[in-house]
Formats: structure tokens, sequence, C-alpha cells
């Protein structure tokens, strides 16, 4: 396959190898990456030359830095309407990472770098998710007035306490010690040692009988102590104190009485909130709730329309813009105030999944 394709896949000594290759968008996932990998995945679920799958991305700087967004935005300026590409991206990027979760076989992804949005789609269903000390990871989806998918309904309600509500929310970037915490990832090495990993990977002897004990066994050999403490960790209580209730007003509330009272990080974390979308704020907030009492699978599809609605409004498509188009970082949300959207409205981005 040539170079310049954007997913290179290799079989060498019974792994089949997939590397991201868009090292200038930071190997972010456009519609036709999604289906070339989805296609190859299902292949090898049924190649018994294939007995274990390598994920990583080229260029040194990320694993997989999103989704292709841009895509959307300029679907709906050249056109009006981007509601179908979207469910055509949506239901292909889910139907690739469920299976990924689901997938028979182990596989291995190599999270050095930035790991934000679709890159956390393409990686937390893995079966040895491997970070480092320049592992970045987020959902950033607020950040640009959407909300968080790939499978966030579910995933984010398995962390604990409040914190994945307080990641959706916040759009915080958290590094190695909190990954581990929150259960986005299995295994800490240096990237230094990255390389001697890989060659390791290549050169081993793999047995059918015997792949995930061997495998097991040879990622030991090159792990570490991750020698951070976890700030999520650390402030557990705060998260769970604040961030535990079910109305976006309720959290503010919470976090402006206790920066009253004299606490940094309740001041810190209500101004981050206060930059928000509220239509986001709200929809989120209720997508994480209801995805509480939902399968993976349902989780999926729930996402899928709700992508499709938010480009039916503005505050997506502003939020690119100022965040990735003009990048003025100035974005104007409408509505500009939460109590301006109603429970009504927000119920309106969930047409087939009602509580």
């Amino acid at each position: 396959m040539s170079q310049e394709a954007h997913v290179l896949f290799e079989i060498n000594h019974s792994i089949g190898w997939i590397t991201l290759n868009r090292p200038k968008a930071l190997n972010a996932l456009s519609y036709e990456m999604v289906v070339e990998i989805e296609k190859k995945l299902q292949e090898w679920k049924i190649n018994d030359d294939v007995l274990l799958v390598c994920l990583n991305g080229s260029g040194g700087k990320a694993l997989c830095a999103g989704g292709d967004i841009r895509a959307l935005y300029v679907e709906n300026q050249a056109h009006g309407d981007a509601q179908e590409l979207a469910r055509t991206y949506l239901s292909a990027e889910y139907k690739m990472d469920h299976l990924i979760h689901t997938f028979s076989k182990p596989i291995v992804v190599i999270m050095d770098g930035f790991v934000m949005g679709g890159g956390v789609g393409i990686s937390i269903g893995c079966s040895q998710r491997l970070i480092t000390e320049k592992t970045k990871w987020a959902m950033p989806e607020m950040n640009i007035g959407f909300f968080p998918d790939v499978g966030a309904s579910y995933f984010l309600n398995r962390m604990p306490g409040y914190v994945g509500r307080y990641l959706a929310l916040t759009s915080e970037t958290i590094q190695a010690a909190d990954i581990l915490y929150i259960d986005a990832a299995d295994w800490y090495l240096t990237s230094d040692s990255l390389a001697d990993f890989l060659s390791s990977l290549r050169l081993q002897a793999w047995q059918s009988c015997s792949v995930k004990e061997t495998l097991d066994e040879l990622i030991r050999s090159y792990v570490g102590s991750c020698p951070d403490l976890s700030y999520l960790q650390e402030n557990q209580n705060k998260i769970d104190q604040h961030f535990g209730y079910d109305q976006v007003e309720e959290i503010m509330a919470s976090l402006e009485a206790a920066s009253l009272e004299g606490c940094d990080w309740a001041r810190e974390k209500l101004g981050i909130l206060q930059q928000k979308s509220p239509t986001s704020l709200k929809v989120t907030l209720e997508q994480i709730i209801r995805g509480k009492s939902l399968s993976l699978a349902e989780c999926f599809s729930m996402e899928v329309e709700l992508g499709v609605q938010f480009m039916r409004h503005h505050d997506f498509f502003e939020g690119v813009r100022a965040v990735l188009v003009d990048k003025d970082r100035n974005a104007k949300w409408v509505p500009s105030r939460l109590e301006d959207v109603t429970a009504g409205e927000v119920d309106g981005y969930f047409p087939l999944h009602k509580r």
C-alpha cells in the first residue's frame, strides 16, 4: 500500500499492524479511515494467520487527536445541512469502535502523545492499552459546542464516582496517572522504551494457544510504575460533591457556593463551565444520565442520533469556527444562558431514546 495512505495495514509474524498515518493532522480519523479499519478488522477476525492486532499512530505526536470534525463544518458551509453526513460518518465510526470493544483477539494500542475524542474511541475498547509520560487524554467536544461521543455515554459512567461527568463537562486534558485511575489504560511505560517493546512484539514467536499469556508477560517486562499521583483521585471528594447533581444549574450553584467560601478549585471549575455552550452542557449531562442504564450498543445508537440533532443547531458550527477555523476562541453560544435552554429542548435531542 502507498505510504501516502492514511491508514497502513500489515501482517507480520502473526500480528496485524494498523498504523494511523495522518501525522500532519495528528492522525485525525476521516470517514474513509474508519471504514477501512473496520473492514480490515472484520477480515482479521476470521484470519487464522492473525493472532493479535497492534494499533498505533505515525509521526510521534499522537495516536489520534480526534475525528474529522472539520468535514461536517465544511459540508454545512457548502450545502447548509450536515445531518446526513453526520449520520454516515458517526455510524461508520461507532461501528468500528464497537467492533474493537468486542473483538475476539487481543488488540494492543500504543497511546503515545495525543489521545482525544475519536482517539479515545479507538483505544478505550482495546484489550491492552499502553500509555507513556507523553500521553494527553481528553474528551474535548464541549469546547466546540458538541457532546462527548464514541461510546462516552457508556465508558464515562464506569469511572470512579462522578469523574466521568466531570471530564465530560470540563473537557479537561489528563495524563498518565489520571488515565490509569479512570481505567482508560492498563499499562505505563516510558516513551524511550517503546521502540524496544515494539521490536520485541514483532520478534516474538506467537502461538495460538498462549497469545494472551505471552502478551501479558512481554508487556510486563517493559512496563514501569507511573511516577506521578492522580489529580483526579486526590480531588475525588470534591468532584463527587459538586458534579453529582442531575441538573447543570445545581452543579454550577454548588461550585459557586464553594468558591464564595474560598475554594480555589471550585472557582476554577466554575469558570471553565461558564465558557461552555449552555446547550452542550445540558444535553451532555442528560446523555450521561441516560447512558447509565444502556448497553454499549444502545449508547452508540443514542449517540448517532445526538450527533445528527447537533447538526440542526447553531452551537456546534460556531464552536468549530471559533476553535478550529478562525481560532479566535470567542464562540457566541445561542442561547447564551443556561436558563434559556428548556427541558423540552434538551429532550428533543433524544428523539428515539426517551427516558
